[in-house]
Formats: C-alpha cells, structure tokens, sequence
C-alpha cells in the first residue's frame, strides 16, 4: 500500500520563490483581477435591475414625472438667465441633463437639470470668460465628475457637516434672491461684466441703476407670481402656483403697456449637437473653473441623492455612479450648448411627493419640457423676466429652514459658529471655499472636543493593605485617545508630577494614540527617568505594543520589565524600588527584591 499523503514518509513538495512568483503572476489570478475591474465598471453603468419595479409604479411615475416637468419649466428659464445666459441654455439642460441623469444616475428619484447653487458659480465665470466658455467649462467639468466616480470619490461628501451644509444652502438662498434685484429694477438684462459677479455688490449697483417705472411694474409682477405661489397651494395642492402666477403675469403684460422685458424668441427645436471650442490657451483659466463647478456638481448631487433616499420608499442610491450619470448629463448638455447640471432637491422632492419611483419619472420630466420646446415656445418667449424673478425669489426663500437654523444655532458655540461663516463665506466670497472653510473650521472643532476627551488624571496609591512609602508612586491614568491635539496638555500635566520615587502610566483605558502621542508618552518616560523617577508601563494594548516600540517609548524605560499587564504586579514592583531608595538614603543594607 502506497504511503498515505498525511504519511511522514511522503516529503511535502517545496514551492520556490520563482515558483510562487508565477503562481501570483499567473493567468487565472490576471483573469480574476481583470474581472473584478469589470464587475465594477459594469456598476457604474445602467441596466435591467433599474426598471424591475416598473409593472408596479409606472402610475406613480407617469404622475410624477409630468408633475415635476411643469414645476421644473419656470425654474429652468429662471437659472439659465440669471446665470448670465438665456432661458433657452437652461430649458435645453433640463431637457439633456435631466434625460442622461435619470439613465446613468445611481438614485431612483433624482431629478436634475440647472439649480440656483450652479448659477452662483457660473455667473463669476460668464462675467470674466464670457457665456462662449460655459459650454467648454461644462464638458471639463462633466469629465471631472466621471472620473471622480470611476475611483468611487462618491462617499466623501458625507464628512460634510450638517452645520455646514446648512450654512452653504442658506448663503446659496441668499445670493439666489439678490441675483433677481437686476430683473426687478432694469428693462433689460444685464450683459456680461456689466454688474459685479459678487452678488451683494452686484445688487447695490441694481439699485443704484434702478429705473423707478420699471422698478414698480418688477415688484408687482413679483408681487403678482408670490401670491400666487403661496395661495394656489392651500387652494389644491396639485395647482402649481409658479405657472399659475407666470400666467397672470404674462396675460397681464400682453395687455397693458408695461416695460417689463422678456424672455425673448426661443427656438422650436434642440440645437444640433457639436463638440465645444477647447482652446488649449485658456485651459488655465477653464480648468479652475471647471474643478469649482465639478466639486459643487458632485457635492450637491450627492446631497440631494442622500436627502431622497430617506423622502419615501425609493431604494438606496450608488454615490459613485450618481456621480458618472452627473458627469454624463453635464457632458451631454455641453454638446447641445447647455449648462452645467446637479441634482435638484426641490424637484426631487416635488417627484417622490407626486408618487415617483423609478427612473421613469425623471424621463418623463424631461419629456414635458421637451414638448414645450416643440409645441408652446412662443408663449414661453413672451414671459416677463420679473415673473421668473419672482419664482426664483420664492425659491429661495423656502430653501430656507428657520426651524433648522435656530436649530443649530441653538445646539453648541462650535456649530453655531461654523453654520454662520459658511454662511457669510457663501454670499461674501466664494460656494468651495466657504464649503472647505466650513469643514475645516468643524474639523478644528471636533479635534478641540477630542482633545478635552483625552483624560490624564495623576492618582496617589490606595489600598486596602497600604505600605509605607506608598505615597512616594503615583498613578498617572490614562483615558480616551492620544492625538497630537492634546499632546502638550498631556505633558505639562505629567511632568508637573512632585518629588516621587516612581511612576505608573496606566494606558490600558487608551483607546487610541497616534504618532503624537506615542512620541508624547515616549518624551515623558525619558523626562521622568532622567530626573531620576522609575518609570513602569502597565496595561499596554496589543494594538497598541507596535507603535510604541516602532516610535521608543519601550526603549525609553530603564528597564525592558518594566511592563506589567496588571496594576498589582506593577505596584508591587513600584514599591521594591522604594525599598530600596530608602535603604540608599539611609545607607542600610537590605535585601534586594527588585533586579533591576
């Protein structure tokens, strides 16, 4: 009988080094690599899965889509000429972005097309690169998105925080509402670099500029759509109040003699698509203007997914590929001369509320405004810009959440802080940088409450068998984390330690220490030590044992035993070195009990 493989006498066959390098390189390890990349490539992209309740919602959808499409139309005129561009540019976004987003998105509900956040960026960049750029910005930024989800970036919009956001959409409310100030006081619409593209400066040259007949005719056609807006609801709440007060007001413009300007001629048909002018020239002036765009696309997208997915019933939502259908619908509007495009939380929430749930709904909003290129662009073009002011004005008026806010101002000094200069930043300066400010500033403060969590505590020995010389140990307990923050309060307390024979540091409440603090702790065993104080270490944690012997603090103790797991051991060590200090000072010979 042949020896068994377990058998002593059957040699295990050795596997060389060249052997398993093969081995790792060989062709089925490159295959299942090269499956995996598709597996997660194949994520990012549309399929069946995305309709499978389709049979059960496509009622809710039909409703919701067309609901949303009426709602979204006086809203995409509204962006695309407050971005300095025309009402043309926003309808053809909302048709093209909304219709590529809703395929290549990772949200079930998510509805984009052009938003108020998304005109306070562009219209800095209308006013010094011209509106021929927009188009070139958009493609650049499109990409940016795509490629920011094809290395799955889609998770980091949630260490924003709330404060933050807050803080960000209550500045973007406030910019929304003085860019209208323009469309109120003028006959017509201001060209590009005419006003300031800081909106408060920008406003006070609308007023200083304002033409008083025009101003009284704006503020009732403002007047006329607000109202408007406020009653239809309480009314019904399937009459949409913008259209109803755009009506009015256009009605009313066709039969007096009012100034008011308006929209203008709107073609009955998409332009042709074609690819934008990139000239590699100004690629240093585009491409910062289109990382801004990219970063705000991506971060209010990503907002407006998150807020859906908890409205309703509408299944989780993929970051990472809501961020490539973005990318995806931006690239696409910039083909057909469009404008960059988010999601929309108004819209979304407008179309979970109708009863959307599926893709469906967002293709069909996009359908409606399609027809209104093709079948009502006439009556579009003779709406006055007061009445889209006053929709926009509205609009931003209920981003605003008073219950929020007093909220947070309300909960801790930190957040209050952090909520009101993300603000301020938003409107005074720039949208990313009031964004990195904000987390920046709430970053400081979490470490500042991390470093108050980060307890040292020096405590004299107490038993219930005291022995003399107890009162020559101290106990430095150690709890919470260690982190760079804290580490000069730590040391000062420590070393701030009496005329004391030895010190305990218990770490074994620690729970976690950087490099900081290892090197923290390190510089008080060798401070103590050289003042001549016995340092013993009790309680290291096995997570903890690689980094303090990587960063010395082990090599810093007099002794490699001087590492004790329990209290016990090491006070009963402690105390053999008072023994002994006293046998020293006292010039008496005792029996050692301590070796070391």
């Amino acid at each position: 009988m042949s020896p068994s493989p377990s058998s002593p006498s059957t040699p295990r066959p050795e596997i060389s080094p060249g052997t398993a390098t093969a081995a790792a390189h060989s062709p089925s390890n490159g295959s299942h690599r090269l499956g995996s990349a598709l597996r997660a490539a194949r994520s990012l992209l549309p399929g069946s899965a995305d309709y499978r309740d389709l049979r059960r919602t496509w009622k809710g959808d039909l409703i919701g889509g067309v609901t949303v499409g009426i709602v979204a139309l006086p809203l995409a005129l509204g962006f695309g000429v407050s971005s300095g561009l025309t009402a043309e540019q926003g309808l053809v976004t909302a048709i093209v972005a909304g219709m590529l987003a809703a395929v290549f998105g990772g949200s079930n509900v998510q509805v984009s097309g052009p938003t108020g956040a998304m005109v306070v960026v562009l219209l800095p960049i209308v006013a010094t690169q011209g509106a021929g750029a927009v188009a070139a910005v958009t493609l650049l930024a499109g990409v940016i998105v795509v490629l920011a989800g094809a290395l799955r970036l889609g998770r980091v919009v949630g260490v924003i925080p709330w404060p933050v956001i807050e803080g960000f959409t209550l500045g973007i409310a406030c910019i929304i509402g003085m860019q209208q100030l323009p469309l109120i006081t003028s006959a017509h619409q201001a060209e590009p670099g005419e006003l300031s593209s800081n909106a408060i400066v920008a406003a006070v040259q609308s007023l200083l500029a304002m033409d008083p007949a025009h101003f009284v005719w704006g503020l009732g056609a403002v007047a006329i759509v607000v109202a408007c807006m406020i009653i239809s609801p309480r009314i019904h709440r399937s009459i949409p109040g913008s259209l109803v007060g755009i009506a009015v007001v256009t009605a009313l413009a066709a039969v007096l003699p009012t100034p008011l300007a308006r929209i203008g001629t709107i073609p009955s048909a998409l332009p042709a698509p074609s690819l934008p002018t990139l000239d590699l020239g100004a690629m240093g002036t585009l491409l910062p203007a289109a990382a801004t765009v990219a970063a705000l696309a991506a971060i209010e997208s990503l907002l407006s997914a998150r807020v859906a997915a908890g409205l309703a019933d509408t299944g989780v939502y993929d970051p990472d590929r809501e961020l490539v259908g973005q990318g995806v619908a931006s690239i696409g509007a910039s083909l057909f001369g469009g404008m960059p495009a988010t999601g929309a939380i108004a819209r979304t929430s407008v179309n979970v509320r109708a009863g959307g749930r599926t893709r469906l709904a967002s293709v069909i909003h996009a359908l409606v405004l399609l027809a209104v290129v093709y079948a009502a662009s006439g009556p579009v073009g003779m709406i006055p810009l007061a009445a889209l002011a006053g929709v926009l004005i509205m609009t931003a008026v209920r981003m605003v959440h008073l219950a929020t806010a007093r909220t947070i101002l309300r909960s801790t000094k930190a957040d209050a802080a952090t909520f009101a200069l993300t603000a301020l930043i938003t409107v005074s300066f720039d949208l990313i940088a009031a964004v990195l400010i904000g987390v920046t500033l709430a970053a400081i403060f979490s470490l500042r409450t991390v470093s108050r969590s980060s307890g040292v505590a020096l405590e004299p020995v107490r038993t219930a068998d005291p022995e003399p010389g107890d009162e020559e140990i101290i106990a430095v307990r150690f709890t919470g984390q260690l982190f760079f923050i804290s580490a000069d309060r730590v040391f000062d307390t420590v070393m701030s330690v009496g005329p004391v024979t030895v010190v305990i540091l218990r770490v074994s409440m620690l729970e976690l220490v950087d490099a900081t603090g290892a090197r923290v702790l390190e510089n008080i065993v060798r401070g103590l030590e050289g003042r001549g104080i016995t340092v013993l270490l009790k309680g290291m944690r096995q997570g903890h044992s690689e980094l303090f012997d990587t960063v010395g603090v082990l090599r810093a103790l007099r002794h490699h035993k001087h590492v004790f797991a329990d209290f016990d051991g090491a006070l009963e060590h402690a105390r053999s070195h008072v023994r002994r200090a006293h046998a020293a000072r006292a010039d008496t010979p005792v029996e050692a009990t301590a070796k070391d």
